[in-house]
């Protein structure tokens, strides 16, 4: 196959077939495979767009029925590849079963050169538009690297992170948990001039508060029991790189105020040591917690506070920017794909409204984990809702497509809000609405409002 030409792969057993079959596609580079293994060799080597497979192919020495196993065993390599399946004349049962495991179509013999060749250009064709279709969606979905969204509140926060990430100021991310703030951080560290230079990270609410100290700080031998050798916390590792102090509001009072003497002078002591050691290191820190909750009640320093939120990046949580749940739920879909050797095409339509109108509490750790599950769990070529364990949304639950409609309910609720502003004074309501009394009139008749 030459890289350039269209890339077809036969897949048959039938000598006088192939050759046939070799001459019926002009335009097309077309490779003959007569088994399973060489299908696959071939397959692995140039990655065909479209494939035809006879599903007559004889069993193997183990008796299995070698047109279903190449079917599915395509799919695990290359999901994207169009399978036309050729069957005999009495074969339409398989033919379906075929399509049902994720076949492209089904073609019955006699071989009919031109209609083959039609539904070989139609699989080509949508073999394109849906790899063009995937590059738009990433290319539009990942505005930041790592960073999957379309929704305008975090478009604002890579936008904020663009500005930020080329300087060295402290800077504080706040969100929910499972809304990707480490993922954030990471953003921040590769944008920067310290790309090159390792991000260290460390959750201040995972490790005992008896060995946060030397963890953060480092240890002198001898500094306790069991230190038997000078080892250099994770501060010291972030020297010329990034420190991410994950989930700083769980940090004790006492390490507080050590992390505050850090911050102002940039130097460090390892517990039972008193050289002072220089850190040069860009400093991020995270939290879901009320920090200016935690200062009323005594939990957190306000000095502190003031120092590591010099920069605050809120990051909503995914209930309030819903157009990027089903985006990040299909790239979900691509990467478990791959890691589970599954060919799950998408989302059935009930699917993508549950993944729409679900509040998701866990944020989009919560999406991640039910996208894999379901891949794993998946019976069919699409995810159903079953298989996400979502609650079905209504047709009066899902968010309308129709331009009219949705103009038509927003007109709606500005109304009933500015008359409910106004005490139902209808002059005052029209001066806030920006119309004439007349034209408010003719709304509230319109709608049934009167």
């Amino acid at each position: 196959m030459s890289d350039r030409a269209k890339q077809l792969l036969v897949v048959e057993d039938d000598v006088g077939l192939q050759s046939q079959l070799r001459w019926c596609f002009d335009g097309y580079d077309v490779a003959i495979a007569g088994d399973r293994e060489s299908a696959i060799a071939q397959l692995r080597r140039h990655t065909p767009k479209v494939m035809l497979l006879d599903l007559g192919l004889p069993p193997d020495p183990g008796g299995v029925t070698e047109g279903f196993a190449t079917l599915s065993e395509v799919l695990a390599i290359s999901p994207e590849t169009k399978i036309i399946v050729v069957t005999g004349d009495n074969d339409r049962a398989n033919a379906v079963k075929a399509i049902g495991l994720g076949a492209y179509d089904f073609y019955q013999k006699p071989v009919e050169p031109e209609v083959l060749s039609l539904m070989v250009d139609r699989a080509y064709r949508v073999c394109e538009l849906e790899m063009e279709n995937r590059q738009l969606l990433e290319g539009a979905g990942s505005p930041l690297k790592g960073i999957i969204a379309a929704s305008p509140e975090m478009l604002k926060v890579c936008r904020t992170v663009e500005k930020v990430a080329p300087s060295d100021i402290t800077t504080l991310l706040l969100g929910a948990s499972g809304t990707g703030k480490e993922v954030v951080a990471r953003a921040l560290h590769e944008m920067s001039p310290r790309a090159g230079e390792k991000m260290v990270a460390i959750n201040c609410a995972a490790i005992p508060e008896n060995l946060l100290e030397s963890e953060l700080f480092g240890y002198e031998k001898g500094a306790f029991t069991g230190a038997v050798k000078q080892t250099p916390g994770k501060i010291e590792y972030a020297h010329e790189g990034t420190l991410f102090l994950d989930e700083i509001g769980d940090l004790p009072l006492e390490l507080q105020a050590k992390l505050l003497r850090f911050l102002q002078e940039r130097v460090i002591e390892r517990v039972g040591g008193r050289a002072e050691i220089p850190i040069d290191a860009r400093i991020i820190c995270a939290t879901h917690q009320d920090l200016t909750k935690a200062i009323s009640e005594g939990r957190f320093r306000e000095d502190l506070y003031y120092r590591i939120s010099e920069i605050t990046i809120h990051i909503p949580p995914l209930k309030e920017r819903k157009e990027d749940a089903l985006l990040l739920a299909r790239a979900f879909l691509t990467r478990f794909n791959k890691d589970q050797g599954r060919s799950i095409k998408g989302f059935d339509l009930q699917a993508k409204r549950a993944i729409e109108n679900y509040e998701w509490p866990g944020n989009v750790r919560e999406l991640e984990s039910r996208v894999k599950r379901a891949i794993i769990m998946a019976d069919n070529s699409y995810i159903s809702v079953e298989d996400l364990e979502l609650p079905v949304s209504s047709e009066s639950e899902a968010a309308p497509f129709n331009l009219r409609q949705v103009r038509e309910d927003a007109e709606k609720r500005a109304i009933q809000r500015a008359l409910l502003n106004t005490d139902e004074n209808l002059s005052e309501a029209a001066k806030l609405l920006g119309v004439t009394r007349p034209t408010l009139y003719n709304f509230l008749e319109k709608y049934k409002m009167r």
